[in-house]
């Protein structure tokens, strides 16, 4: 009788442990079937452009979900519209966590609603991984623990164009437009940085609102200064509006562009093949309409996930690789996470990425994480567009993040 109520009370602490467990494990946003994973970006307003970003992440956990899912889960992507207001930001981020129940906040586009979610999500030790935004406050573990950035920084970009510039157009006189939000302004304050006691040679610079009607008038003031360099650090559509004006006024000098302005297809074929030629800019990731990466396996595998995007009304352009990047990095942190899916193990993993060589990234751009390197990504390449491709221009160049690893 006493081993039976013994066996009985050992049955029943085990269920209660079980459930226990249980309960833990979907409070996390993960069952035995199930990873949730919640996304903002904006599908409409100024900026839906980038909502091509959330299209491609969806399509591609649909993709990894027809294959069978991630350790045998598949991924559950809840992406909401966020209009790119912060405070629209913060309202869903609430919403994913306290009523979808998602394990993790994943690719969030923009700074400023980033940062309104910052707190919440740290508070409440969600990790918030992989922000699609470049400004160096998103990727400081010391004060967020449960916030990682990815792609390189806004303003070691700038800095990298002033080094570039100096080295190839020593005395030559600049002009600068940009996008009045922090991917523009981070961006030319790193090319004053880089400048140092030569800043001055910057004649002009001019921040434009993404809406502005009126860059015709900006690039003529910016002509009338005899500049011949010129930095744009904006959105793809209107670097291709500057690029045709500029042309149209008979006027070509150096042109560089922010890396998030520099789509084939969305930035240069609009601009003019012919206008274009010649730009410059830094990248990390292959352009998807570079003949140059043609017949390679990653082209092959793009194509192929691409014929299922465009079913969904999404198009062939930089914003769509850079979704489509993110995730395939993201399903590599899961995968490391092995059947262990807390959220603990989940910054964990993201923070022990060694090497990461991700099938999207340009050759000698490697993935390298850890408990005080948040910015996964630290390495630009200079390219110059030929009119049909871009052309390397040097080696990999290493950002001042490089060192943090420790």
């Amino acid at each position: 009788m006493q081993t039976w109520v013994r066996t009985l009370v050992a049955i029943v602490l085990a269920l209660a442990s079980l459930s226990a467990v249980s309960e833990r494990v979907r409070e996390q946003g993960v069952t035995e079937t199930e990873i949730r994973i919640g996304n903002l970006m904006p599908y409409s307003g100024n900026l839906q452009v980038f909502g091509s970003i959330g299209k491609a992440e969806a399509a591609y956990f649909e993709m990894i979900n027809e294959r069978g899912g991630i350790n045998g889960r598949q991924v559950r992507f809840i992406s909401y519209d966020d209009k790119s207001s912060p405070v629209t930001a913060l309202e869903l981020t609430r919403r994913l966590v306290e009523e979808d129940n998602v394990s993790l906040v994943f690719g969030s586009f923009g700074t400023p609603g980033n940062f309104a979610v910052r707190r919440y999500l740290n508070e409440r030790q969600v990790p918030q991984l992989f922000i699609a935004s470049g400004d160096d406050h998103l990727s400081d573990p010391s004060l967020f623990p449960w916030t990682m950035g990815w792609q390189p920084s806004f303003r070691e970009e700038g800095r990298i164009y002033a080094n570039y510039i100096q080295a190839s157009y020593p005395g030559k006189r600049i002009v600068a437009l940009w996008q009045n939000d922090q991917v523009g302004r981070e961006t030319i304050r790193g090319l004053e940085d880089g400048l140092g006691n030569l800043a001055n040679m910057i004649r002009v610079d001019i921040a434009y609102d993404v809406a502005d009607e009126h860059l015709d008038t900006h690039v003529s003031i910016l002509k009338q200064s005899g500049a011949e360099v010129f930095v744009f650090a904006g959105a793809p559509a209107n670097a291709a509006k500057v690029i045709r004006i500029a042309a149209g006024f008979n006027w070509h000098p150096v042109f560089i562009l922010s890396h998030v302005a520099s789509s084939i297809a969305m930035a240069l074929e609009p601009a003019g093949l012919d206008n274009a030629s010649g730009v410059i800019t830094a990248a990390f990731l292959k352009d998807a309409n570079d003949p140059a990466w043609k017949g390679q396996q990653a082209s092959r595998d793009w194509q192929s996930f691409v014929d299922r995007y465009n079913r969904a009304g999404g198009k062939d352009d930089g914003a769509a690789v850079f979704g489509y990047a993110a995730a395939e990095t993201l399903e590599q942190v899961l995968k490391q996470c092995g059947n262990d899916l807390s959220r603990e193990n989940i910054m964990k993993q993201a923070a022990a990425l060694k090497d990461y060589q991700g099938s999207i990234l340009l050759p000698g751009i490697k993935i390298n994480t850890g408990p005080w390197n948040f910015r996964p990504i630290k390495h630009l390449r200079l390219v110059q567009f030929d009119g049909r491709m871009w052309q390397p221009i040097g080696d990999v160049l290493e950002t001042a993040f490089s060192n943090v690893d420790r």
